[in-house]
């Protein structure tokens, strides 16, 4: 036997751990992992039922709906074979801790053994699965499945109240965690949407509306105008909406619920960047005192509300230093 047949039979041959993401559409492979799955000499599936397999067999592929042990797929790739396992679940564990304890024992040549993603989760993949579970809590949550858009409004002021909380606190873990809580007032709001039965509108509706308002009012990365300084972009930003809302005041638009230093200079930001002369109300009381302390805020750049909060917690650590209570 001449050295080139010696060692092709002395070839261990090689598994392929092919993997994809269910949150892309079945049949969506990259150009390597078909050519992967064509040259290969089996291709295995545990799983009768994996999404993938229509495609496989629909592009000529023998796709053989078996198991193998450790043992049996070191043996079927004798004599340099490849065998192509489309993973299941979390990419066949039990299959690869097989293949290592073999290959520790020593007692065999081991194939090479490659992990080849046929499919990549882009960016934001990770929403879908958000909504899938929260149609799932939707239909099967005896809490979930009866709330509406009102018996839910309490909870989005609450959740983005914790949200500012996070960000004042400069803590990253819980940030993470309350701009999931804010992320699902938004998805259940559009699950109940869905259900409406004469406007109904979906999580996609939702999404498409910010997608399209955002492009619209950024010319200056989407379009041909140019923006180099913040200041241009806010001022594009609000002819922009002024446009589109059509408003027949400055007020038209102003939400009164909010919180009083934020709703006051709300409205004294709205006033300067008309250009009005509005006096303020020369009434005395502690309201008009506020109002006219929000509106100085304001035309010094300054968040009212936000500097309130810090100067409240300021003295809410005084207290507790007085108290001798720690955190």
């Amino acid at each position: 036997m001449n050295a080139t047949s010696s060692a092709a039979v002395d070839d261990p041959g090689r598994v392929v751990l092919l993997t994809t993401s269910h949150r892309v559409a079945p049949g969506l492979l990259s150009w390597p992992a078909w050519q992967t799955l064509h040259a290969a000499d089996r291709v295995l599936c545990a799983d009768g039922a994996h999404p993938q397999l229509p495609y496989l067999r629909d592009a000529g592929l023998a796709v053989e709906e078996t198991s193998p042990t450790a043992e049996e797929l070191v043996a079927a790739c004798a004599d340099g074979g490849t065998v192509v396992v489309v993973a299941t679940g979390e990419g066949e564990p039990a299959l690869t801790d097989g293949l290592a304890r073999l290959a520790g024992s020593g007692r065999v040549a081991m194939p090479a053994l490659e992990l080849l993603p046929a499919s990549y989760d882009l960016p934001g993949a990770r929403l879908l699965d958000l909504v899938q579970v929260m149609d799932r809590i939707r239909a099967e949550c005896p809490w979930s499945s009866q709330q509406t858009h009102k018996g839910l409004a309490k909870y989005g002021i609450e959740e983005a109240y914790e949200l500012v909380e996070a960000i004042e606190d400069g803590d990253r873990d819980e940030l993470r965690e309350e701009l999931g809580d804010v992320l699902l007032q938004v998805v259940f709001h559009a699950r109940i949407a869905e259900e409406d039965p004469d406007s109904p509108f979906s999580v996609d509706d939702v999404a498409g509306t910010i997608v399209a308002k955002l492009i619209h009012r950024h010319p200056h990365v989407f379009g041909d105008e140019t923006a180099t300084t913040p200041e241009e972009v806010k001022a594009h930003w609000l002819r922009t909406k002024a446009i589109e809302k059509q408003r027949e005041s400055v007020t038209d638009g102003v939400p009164l619920g909010q919180p009083g230093l934020a709703l006051a200079a709300k409205l004294s930001s709205r006033v300067r960047t008309a250009g009005l002369e509005v006096p303020l109300p020369a009434s005395d009381g502690i309201g008009y005192e506020l109002l006219a302390l929000a509106a100085r805020a304001e035309a010094e750049g300054v968040d009212p509300e936000a500097a309130l909060r810090a100067a409240a917690r300021a003295y809410r650590d005084a207290i507790r230093g007085v108290e001798g209570v720690k955190d």
